[in-house]
């Protein structure tokens, strides 16, 4: 028996096919092959000019058939020739093309990705990443946990729906933007590596310092590090739920679970979302009315209440963009001044150090504050919304284990020297937002803490949306805003409704900003990291009595973190 080629049919099974098909027909339209003979010069006039096999009876139903025949001709024309035998069309793309993700979302896009992905193995088409730009990056926001968040209704996906022929449409369930359909893995390791450094490196590695006060040099050091190995194995373990269970994090837990599961998972990221949301209100607030103090140097400056009322009257009008891919301009903004601030400060920290020497007043463990640590360092690794999108955003998603402990071990690394090495610089005077320990006559200063409080606050919308997608999902379901001008001033009533919370929230957590965020990290962050995915784990994956024991360690581990630190937080704050 002789091997044939692996190329969806191999030639060998296309002659077999050829030898019981009639002579002289061929898969297509009879326009596109009068094209294509009409501009080739025939050098053999025995053989009459080929038909479109559409013509013979019930063509249409055995056109399949003679597609196996063109494909094996368009292999072995390829191999020799620089042009196919058959010009390039929607049913047989040209091997050395390729379809980007715009492309893709155009009507039958899914499909012609498809058939190239068919073709011999020997035409690697270079397929372009969706992480190739920072706007493609921040489309995973739409993917959040691994959910559909995308807006169902949006304008495109009804154009894609009505311009797409009747057999490209769903024939049951709702009506679904083809976007998510268009997220080919495609993005190489490179790629991917730098997708996790912007999905972890974030304005919690700001409130570190302060959490290094609360629990001493040496305890947050091994705290961090700790939390650290922690998330590794929790993310370990939801990716291994997710190998046997497709589909996002919400769905992974329907599919153990229950339905009830999947939307206590939902819950938990819609608090930890506006968590993130109102930390960095508070964030901005308190180093913009820094800022202002030095710029104006008058006590007499807005209040930090006044401009958190001031930042939601920008955050409101973003917030009711319906396609997050158009804050891309302002979230790429945002990562500028974050990697311009941690490279100031390190660079001050060091110089500092060098200088005069660790503060005298840094302790090793701090007694009274230390859960407050605990809380700080489970929200600045949280991160595991992000895990499942960009692991389906691979090329090789096998290799993303290995890629996310490298990334989870420099970012450790990072988080663990910019809090030890400002606590060890500043001391007992470390301050919530770090930046105000800078000294605030430099104008390099000013621009740091300018420019930062400008990146946490254009980065609000980015952080709100996958929170209002998941509860204006369960409030309006699938009704669409572009049909009903009712429905769609409806979801903007609620969108700014939302956002005004956040605000109030803000305002009543905005004097003890690291207990709030010790609080978010402890009651929210714990479950999605440190309960939900050992659980799961449990109950669909684990088979020896071992795997399931540490399941169970992990889960008790992470209820008992989660109930003492969320209550001695609460304590110190009330009292």
């Amino acid at each position: 028996m002789t091997d044939t080629p692996n190329n969806g049919h191999g030639e060998g099974e296309a002659d077999i096919v050829s030898r019981h098909l009639p002579q002289g027909y061929s898969a297509g339209s009879d326009a596109l092959i009068s094209e294509h003979q009409s501009s080739q010069p025939s050098l053999d006039n025995s053989h009459p000019p080929e038909q479109s096999s559409l013509r013979l009876l019930g063509g249409d139903i055995h056109r399949d058939i003679y597609k196996i025949q063109a494909r094996a001709k368009l292999h072995k024309r390829s191999a020799t020739f620089a042009h196919p035998s058959i010009p390039p069309s929607d049913d047989f793309p040209a091997p050395d093309n390729t379809i980007s993700a715009e492309e893709q979302q155009a009507p039958g896009g899914f499909r012609r990705q498809y058939l190239l992905q068919r073709q011999s193995s020997h035409f690697h088409a270079a397929t372009k990443p969706l992480t190739e730009s920072f706007v493609a990056f921040l489309d995973l926001y739409g993917s959040f946990a691994g959910e559909d968040l995308a807006e169902s209704e949006d304008e495109s996906a009804i154009e894609d729906e009505e311009s797409s022929p009747p057999e490209a449409r769903p024939l049951l369930g709702h009506r679904r933007s083809s976007r998510r359909l268009a997220k080919q893995g495609d993005a190489g390791l490179t790629k991917s590596f730098f997708t996790l450094l912007k999905a972890f490196i974030g304005t919690g590695i700001m409130f570190l310092p302060k959490a290094f006060k609360n629990g001493g040099i040496l305890f947050s050091s091994i705290t961090l590090v700790t939390v650290s190995i922690i998330s590794c194995i929790c993310f370990h373990l939801l990716l291994s739920c997710r190998k046997l269970y497709e589909g996002g994090y919400g769905e992974i837990g329907q599919a153990i679970a229950g339905p009830r599961f999947r939307k206590l998972i939902l819950v938990s990221i819609f608090i930890s979302q506006i968590g993130f949301v109102c930390a960095g209100i508070i964030f901005t607030a308190e180093n913009l009315s820094s800022f202002l103090e030095a710029v104006m140097k008058s006590s007499r400056h807005p209040s930090p209440n006044f401009l958190i009322a001031m930042q939601l009257a920008l955050v409101i009008p973003l917030a009711l963009i319906r396609n997050i891919s158009k804050l891309g301009p302002a979230a790429l903004v945002a990562d500028v001044c974050i990697l311009f601030g941690l490279v100031y400060i390190w660079w001050y920290d060091i110089s500092t150090l060098s200088a005069r020497g660790i503060h005298p007043t840094v302790e090793l463990f701090n007694p009274q504050d230390f859960t407050l640590t605990v809380g700080s360092a489970i929200f600045t690794f949280e991160g595991i919304g992000l895990i499942l999108p960009i692991q389906s955003s691979m090329a090789e998603p096998r290799k993303f284990d290995r890629l996310l402990y490298l990334v989870m071990f420099i970012i450790t690394i990072i988080f663990t020297s910019v809090g030890a090495m400002c606590y060890a610089a500043f001391g007992e005077n470390t301050r919530v937002e770090v930046i105000t320990n800078f000294p605030q006559s430099s104008k390099l200063v000013q621009a740091m803490q300018f420019l930062y409080s400008l990146a946490v606050l254009v980065g609000t919308p980015v952080q709100l949306f996958p929170a209002i997608r998941i509860v204006e999902t369960s409030f309006f379901g699938e009704k669409s805003g572009k049909s009903s001008t009712t429905t769609k001033w409806k979801k903007n009533m609620f969108r700014a409704a939302l956002t005004i919370a956040c605000g109030l929230i803000a305002i009543a957590g905005a004097s003890d900003l690291d207990k709030f965020v010790a609080l978010i990290g402890s009651f929210a962050c714990v479950p999605l990291v440190y309960i939900y995915p050992p659980l799961l784990h449990l109950k669909g994956v684990a088979r020896s009595k071992l795997v399931q024991g540490c399941d169970i360690l992990l889960i008790v581990v992470g209820l008992v973190a989660m109930g003492y630190s969320t209550t001695i937080t609460v304590l110190k704050w009330s009292s």
